[in-house]
């Protein structure tokens, strides 16, 4: 195929770019039109004068998430600019809407001062239920992010840290579990220490590697104490001792985890990685090192990539929407730690359950079952939405930052069982019945 005038013309035909406004009520007859606008849209605005809570029952922003970038990081692009960045950003309103009916819209700023883009973000507050910040450059998306999560009291998710995080997590729980290894003794080296690298490791820890055992590596080498008041970000992970490279470093490593460019991760590192190694070799569109290539030279390693022609495509997409409806549902003031590591383990756990025949057939796949070629769900797989965002809920309402906690979730898990019910068969949602999160009275009679 090719891909550039394919892209091109899937942009421009019709009507240009990928995301409408459309409205959710009628509006064809006077009646209708004096209840969408005058006079009786003031009932609603004094409504929400009196309760600002009301602004969820009365208009759409409790479903509203803004897409927000300058445009300095964009993919693999880099520092395109917020015009050039639309496409990037469309694309991910595309994706809130089909995997969680999540409207978006988005929002490309012309600034580059950080102060400056912080205060634009925090004027928006009226208007959304979350912010999904998108292609910041770091180190300033570290600050911003932690700026606008002190100033503001909607979900702020900065997806190219933490959505990596939580799929990143999700595929490692599932790796140690298949390999056996004990999580307080694997060294796990990082190549890439931008936002998704940070972010990572700090996710890893959480999930049980040890602080010390992490080691750090960007363009100048190992992370070292000496560079950790100047980069404070990365500095959280600098490591005591003289300056090594990648060579010397992943010596002995049990983890791979890469955040960097194609083709930095030798046949020669990994063949000195430590026994049965998990490589995730996440560079786009090309891995830090080839899949067969790794697998001819270490048929031991489990192994990763962001590409969805091997097995176990590490794709953000299997994160921000549901983590976003999740926290929508209970009208989440933030999407702290707790809620990120319920949406990792919850994915590891559907990872173990047995996939229905159309997820496979959508992979052209005879079967798909949990083992070192499957460690993390499918991006077509529905039922991410009915594991993910309850976790997400749960964990937002277990930890205070819940304003409109779930009371029946029963009623909830048939609600989000409508919004995916037309992607499965009835033998499907038959078969499914006996999982933990879709219970049996949700399966249509």
């Amino acid at each position: 195929m090719n891909y550039k005038k394919a892209a091109l013309e899937y942009h421009s035909r019709g009507r240009p770019g990928k995301l409408s406004v459309t409205p959710t009520k009628p509006c064809s007859t006077q009646e209708e039109l004096s209840l969408a606008y005058t006079p009786g849209v003031a009932e609603p605005c004094l409504e929400i004068e009196k309760d600002p809570l009301n602004a969820a029952k009365y208009t759409a922003r409790g479903n509203l998430v803004a897409v927000i970038t300058n445009g300095t990081a964009v993919l693999g692009l880099g520092n395109i600019g917020p015009l050039a960045a639309k496409p990037v950003m469309e694309g991910k309103g595309v994706l809130f809407k089909q995997f969680a009916d999540i409207d978006v819209f988005d929002l490309e700023i012309t600034e580059n001062n950080t102060e400056q883009f912080i205060n634009t973000v925090k004027s928006l507050e009226p208007t959304f239920g979350g912010i999904n910040l998108e292609d910041i450059k770091a180190p300033e998306c570290f600050y911003i992010e932690e700026k606008l999560v002190e100033a503001m009291n909607i979900p702020v998710f900065h997806d190219d840290q933490h959505g990596t995080a939580v799929i990143t997590s999700a595929a490692l729980l599932s790796a140690l579990e298949i390999t056996g290894h004990d999580p307080k003794k694997m060294k796990v080296v990082f190549l890439g220490a931008g936002a998704g690298g940070v972010a990572c490791a700090k996710m890893f820890e959480a999930v049980g590697i040890p602080h010390e055992n992490i080691f750090m590596l960007d363009r100048r080498g190992l992370v070292t104490e000496d560079r950790a008041a100047e980069e404070p970000y990365r500095g959280y992970f600098a490591q005591p001792g003289p300056a090594a490279d990648l060579k010397e470093v992943i010596k002995g490593a049990h983890i791979f985890m890469g955040l960097s460019s194609k083709g930095l991760l030798t046949e020669e590192m990994l063949a000195s990685m430590a026994p049965n190694a998990i490589v995730f070799a996440l560079a786009n569109p090309d891995p830090e090192i080839g899949y067969h290539e790794a697998l001819k030279v270490r048929p031991d390693i489990l192994m990763a990539t962001g590409r969805s022609d091997f097995p176990n495509q590490v794709n953000n997409v299997l994160g921000f929407p549901f983590i976003f409806r999740g926290a929508l549902d209970v009208g989440a003031t933030k999407v702290n730690e707790a809620m990120k590591l319920a949406a990792a383990h919850a994915l590891a756990a559907l990872a173990k359950e047995a996939v229905p025949l159309s997820v496979c057939q959508a992979y052209n796949a005879k079967s798909l079952a949990f083992g070192p070629k499957y460690i993390i769900p499918k991006p077509l797989d529905p039922r991410v939405l009915l594991y993910v965002a309850p976790a997400v809920a749960k964990a937002a309402m277990d930890t205070g930052v819940a304003i409109r906690p779930i009371e029946d979730f029963e009623a909830y898990h048939l609600r989000l069982q409508k919004l995916i019910e037309l992607k499965f068969t009835r033998d499907d949602l038959i078969e499914m019945k006996s999982t933990k999160f879709i219970p049996s009275f949700a399966v249509s009679k």
